[in-house]
């Protein structure tokens, strides 16, 4: 089973945007495969704030980026969102929830109720489950991913 996570990139160190996919790999089930679009990309963590892409590696030019982006969320079984605390839109991310919309994924999203700049009818429509909290996300991710 593959669940790919999304969420902000572009203006958070490699750490800040890797580290809640980190933690939601660690607390779902061993037999879920999760996706990160930062995997294999160690060298970003040298670079301080993320830029949206670098012409320097293949993994991380335009192209690269949305080769693989829309691979993961093609080929997935599930997108989970994190766009808790975000201080600006992720086009990335929006997009990934367009893919999965698209290719019926189910999508769990993360954000507050109220306040959050990603807040737009289009976005609420794509959702599967919405919740403010990180841990009851992860339940609905096994609820729906895992035999009873």
């Amino acid at each position: 089973m593959k669940v790919y996570l999304a969420g902000p990139i572009t203006g958070l160190t490699y750490d800040d945007a890797q580290n809640w996919r980190e933690e939601v790999k660690k607390a779902l089930a061993p037999e879920i495969n999760c996706y990160s679009p930062l995997r294999q990309k160690h060298y970003l963590r040298q670079e301080g704030v993320l830029d949206q892409s670098y012409s320097c590696h293949e993994l991380s030019t335009d192209r690269g980026i949305m080769t693989r982006d829309h691979w993961d969320c093609k080929t997935c079984d599930l997108v989970f969102a994190n766009l808790l605390g975000t201080t600006r839109v992720s086009i990335g991310t929006v997009m990934e929830f367009a893919w999965a919309f698209s290719y019926r994924k189910p999508l769990v999203v993360v954000m507050e109720n109220t306040n959050n700049l990603h807040d737009h009818p289009m976005i609420r429509e794509a959702i599967g489950y919405r919740t403010d909290s990180m841990a009851r996300a992860i339940e609905i991710v096994r609820a729906v991913m895992l035999p009873s």
